[in-house]
Formats: structure tokens, sequence, C-alpha cells
């Protein structure tokens, strides 16, 4: 895929496509999150409807300084602190300590939505290179290596966050968020999901489609409209950082 599409002249580049909301252009992303090893133990945690709330690929060169900042995924998504969205990584590489695996502080998702600073620092994957303001020792990080094919699952207020990739391989993650239809975006007028296994009775989600082929113009059009209005909430509050233009809406 990276082959085909690096200098296609995309609109966007590449990475941006990687990075945020993938399950919209790239059937890739849809066929691993509803592979059925997948969604039966997703089911185990939300249910039998489930629903594809954003997949995306984190991925750290080798030998580089990415890092993920301690964070909660629900910080900045307008969802609020709800039991219903789980975020499953699912190793496409060897996620190691040495590749920059993610480390999980136990117990955490008990807690709200603690407190975040907004660094944007360059070497920060995150959006905003946003960090929890609590002090996280090293000896309650809980290191979570994954072979190719595993995966992880985790609630969205448990803290983590990852190293940097001092290994000489690509460590590839393909992540996928999965909510439940009773999720409600609380902060933007709308959201959007994609059906994964059951129905969505509820319709608290803008239905999307799923892509046919690597970025075709209708799904090219989607993207951009889901891009633009989560940019609203996601960069809520923000003090004007760049968020690596990520979010940027032009």
């Amino acid at each position: 895929m990276e082959e085909d599409w690096l200098d296609a002249g995309l609109p966007l580049p590449l990475n941006t496509y990687k990075r945020i909301n993938a399950h919209t252009v790239m059937p890739l992303i849809y066929r691993i999150a509803t592979n059925p090893r997948v969604l039966d133990v997703v089911e185990g945690v939300l249910g039998p409807d489930i629903l594809i709330y954003a997949g995306e690929f984190f991925t750290k060169e080798a030998a580089t300084e990415h890092i993920v900042s301690m964070h909660q995924d629900l910080t900045y998504w307008g969802l609020g602190a709800t039991e219903g969205l789980v975020t499953a990584w699912i190793a496409l590489s060897p996620a190691t300590r040495a590749s920059g695996c993610m480390d999980f502080v136990a117990g955490t998702h008990k807690n709200e939505i603690l407190s975040h600073v907004d660094t944007y620092a360059k070497d920060n994957l995150l959006s905003r290179g946003q960090e929890v303001q609590v002090d996280v020792a090293e000896e309650d990080k809980v290191a979570i290596e994954l072979q190719p094919g595993q995966m992880s699952l985790h609630h969205g207020l448990t803290v983590h966050g990852s190293g940097p990739n001092v290994s000489d391989d690509r460590r590839i993650g393909c992540v996928i968020r999965f909510c439940r239809p009773d999720v409600l975006q609380q902060v933007g007028d709308r959201d959007y999901a994609m059906i994964a296994r059951g129905a969505d009775r509820l319709g608290n989600f803008i239905q999307v489609a799923v892509p046919q082929g690597y970025f075709e113009p209708s799904s090219l059009a989607v993207y951009d409209e889901i891009r633009q209005s989560r940019a609203q909430i996601m960069m809520k509050g923000a003090d004007g950082g760049s968020a690596a233009g990520i979010y940027e809406v032009k």
C-alpha cells in the first residue's frame, strides 16, 4: 500500500491518512477490524452491536525518537468517560520494549478523565502531544510486548504511552477504536462510525460506508468531512499548537 500510494498525488500526505480515520479510505483497516477473531473478543467486552469509531496505523520507524506520552484516550474525543469504547492494538510487526511497545498503568481505568497538558512535542505521535498531569513512576508501568498477529485491548481511561524505537525494525501497530451504538458525542454536533457487527438502532452516529477500494473519490470526500468535524472536537481548547498538521482544518 505504501509503495503504491506514497507518490500517487493524494490530496494529503499518505501519513495523514494512515494516522487518522484510515478505515474510511483503506480497505485493509476494515478487513483487520472485522476479522472474526478480533470481533469475537471485542463482543465479549462491548456486546453484539459493534461500531468502528476510528482506525489508524501507529508506526515508529527504526532507530527513531518518536514516543507516545502517558495519556488517556478519551481526553479529547468528546465522548465523555464512557464505558462503551475499547481500543484494540494489533501488532503487524514485533512490539517489544526495544521497539517501543505500549506501557499501561494498571487500575487507572477506574479514574475519571484526568487533567492533561498539551506539549506539541515534535517527537510525540499524539495530535496535541497530550500528557496526563500525574507523575507516573517507571515501576508502575507494565510493558505489553506483542508479536505480529497478537493484540491488546484497553479501556479509554487507562493511562498508557510508549517509548522510542531503538531497534532496527519498524514498529507497526494497527489501532482500532470500537464502540457501542449508545456512545454519544457530547462536544460536537455530529460524529461518525462504521458498523462492524450487529446493528445501530440508536442513530447517534452518521454511518460511514465501507471503502471498496483505496482512496476512492467518494471515500476521500467522507474522510475530509470527518476530519474537519473531529478537528473542532479534538482541538477544542487547544492553545494554538500545530498538532503536526494532522487536524489542521483548511
